[in-house]
């Protein structure tokens, strides 16, 4: 059951009219007081809050608190215009933390584990964050941050790690070097905290058998404090968010409004008592779906679903939309077929065309995946592609996030 509290939006409303230069302005230019936020109806009338407003606020356009009270900053990558600089009171920190020790109990771990932490550390929020988890669980942290795949490798032996904390991504590139290095009998890993990108279920397969690993979703975002909000249980039925630090809707991104319960639509987050840079109602442009009814481990947090998408990362083709996980979902229903892909969009002769690179295991006939890839492509989804399979291998790795759709028409 999805729990609403009035009594800390308003609370939070209030503190924003008080405080906040960033939302005195939102609420003066739609003719919002705090006094008027009486329900749950009036709360949903308020205007959303977007990433290209956070941008224009740069640097620090939505502090909420005076400067002595900031104790960090943390950025977005600013890989697709101006960065969003968030800054963090000193309560800010400690309920992240809080956070993240959650979601690692949740994981089954505790101060006994070794966390061999990949993302990467600085302004963005990921490395700090799997750290100060981990050092609040009481268990060791291996601070390794990105790259130098022989260097993890190493550690992962010599420290017996028992958790990798990574993007799906780089799980795969230390999965795959594992076992061409016949590493498997050498390491001592129990668990995987995967995070930062969306993946599919070969992926996730792939990773769980070179590894040997149970594997957990968990997500988060820069601007709601970072990653650690919610992961999923030993269950694998959904990801429990912590909803006394966060309120979630699910709306429909098109109308804006409420969706179906158990129908898929954006997330929306408000901080619920985040200090430096509250937010309300935050479009994350995630697509997810809310689980309804108790998670069989009994936990009293409710769920939203794994991330499939996100409004931003789908394309349109011949009035076709394409999200990856149309494709994820797709591949894996096919013999042969491994979890690496990319869809590269062009236009060719006047016509939009699809060029769908794909993995394919050893031996099998590349020619006959290439034409059931395209004719499941033409059913499911609704347009023909020109396949291109390749050996395990062929495609790219990433040790960051991997690029699943490539839109070269506007070049």
């Amino acid at each position: 059951m999805i729990r609403e509290p009035l009594k800390e939006l308003k609370s939070l409303i209030s503190r924003l009219e008080a405080s906040s230069p960033f939302y005195q302005k939102k609420f003066k230019e739609c003719g919002v007081e705090a006094g008027d936020i009486k329900t749950m109806e009036d709360f949903r009338k308020l205007p959303f809050s977007d990433k290209d407003e956070l941008r224009k606020a740069y640097p620090l356009g939505i502090q909420a608190v005076p400067d002595e009270e900031v104790v960090r900053i943390h950025s977005s990558s600013g890989t697709t215009g101006q960065p969003v600089i968030i800054p963090y009171t000193r309560k800010d920190v400690e309920d992240w933390a809080i956070m993240f020790e959650r979601c690692y109990r949740y994981a089954g771990m505790d101060n006994k584990d070794r966390i061999q932490i990949t993302p990467g550390y600085g302004l963005w929020t990921a490395g700090i964050g799997f750290q100060a988890g981990a050092e609040r669980l009481g268990a060791m942290a291996i601070p390794m941050g990105p790259g130098n795949t022989q260097k993890q490798l190493k550690m992962l032996v010599d420290m017996q790690s028992t958790v990798l904390a990574s993007t799906s991504s780089y799980a795969l590139v230390l999965a795959e070097e594992v076992a061409k290095q016949g590493l498997q009998d050498k390491i001592n890993l129990k668990r995987g905290i995967i995070g930062s990108e969306r993946w599919g279920d070969k992926m996730r397969k792939r990773i769980v058998d070179e590894l040997g690993i149970e594997i957990f979703d968990i997500y988060g975002l820069t601007e709601i404090y970072g990653p650690g909000i919610s992961i999923d249980c030993h269950h694998h039925c959904g990801m429990h968010y912590w909803d006394d630090y966060l309120f979630m809707e699910i709306i429909d991104p098109d109308t804006l409004e409420p969706v179906e319960e158990g129908a898929y639509g954006e997330m929306v987050l408000t901080t619920l008592h985040k200090e430096g840079g509250p937010l309300l109602r935050y479009r994350t442009h995630d697509i997810t779906r809310f689980i309804p009814g108790p998670c069989p481990c009994g936990s009293e947090h409710p769920r939203h679903d794994r991330i499939v998408g996100r409004t931003d990362d789908m394309v349109k083709v011949k009035a076709v939309n394409i999200y990856p996980g149309q494709i994820d979902e797709l591949l894996k229903e096919i013999d042969g077929v491994s979890s690496e892909y990319q869809a590269i969009v062009a236009n060719e002769n006047g016509k939009d065309v699809v060029h769908l690179r794909f993995e394919v295991e050893q031996g099998v006939d590349k020619e006959e995946i290439q034409k059931e890839v395209n004719y499941q492509f033409k059913s499911k989804i609704g347009i023909t592609v020109i396949p291109e399979a390749g050996f395990i291998g062929s495609l790219p790795r990433s040790e960051k996030k991997s690029v699943r759709i490539i839109d070269n028409r506007f070049e």
